[in-house]
């Protein structure tokens, strides 16, 4: 079993899968922090024919600050899939885990990640 299982929802870890686990000194805050590497899983989004569609790599890394673990910051360095519609190279489409976010019980600023709302995730940091 994974540790990283015990801290993180089981949703989420039924659609990303757990690439590292790093314990880091933060320099500016002077402390150790966790940090967990979440990769998308090779899986078409329901509703798109796999024959349609190729996954072509990944969005850019969102790093993004979670519940403490033993009174360390966690971080979750979340990687998500980009699929590519075979006949026209610039149409892309991405999961849409808004369902992770409504039933589980994450911070703020990861469940408006998975929703893709873009607000902006400063205003946690009060």
């Amino acid at each position: 079993m994974d540790i990283s299982a015990l801290f993180l929802p089981k949703d989420l870890l039924e659609h990303f899968d757990v690439k590292k686990v790093l314990e880091l000194g933060d320099c500016s805050a002077k402390q150790m922090i966790f940090e967990i590497h979440l990769e998308e899983k090779n899986k078409l989004p329901p509703g798109y024919n796999s024959s349609d569609y190729e996954s072509k790599g990944f969005y850019c890394p969102k790093r993004i600050q979670d519940f403490p673990i033993r009174g360390k910051a966690l971080y979750l360095v979340v990687i998500r899939r980009r699929w590519r519609l075979k006949n026209d190279k610039t149409t892309e489409i991405k999961s849409d885990y808004s369902f992770i976010s409504e039933n589980s019980k994450l911070t703020k600023e990861i469940s408006d990640f998975l929703k893709g709302t873009g607000r902006n995730p400063s205003r946690y940091d009060k």
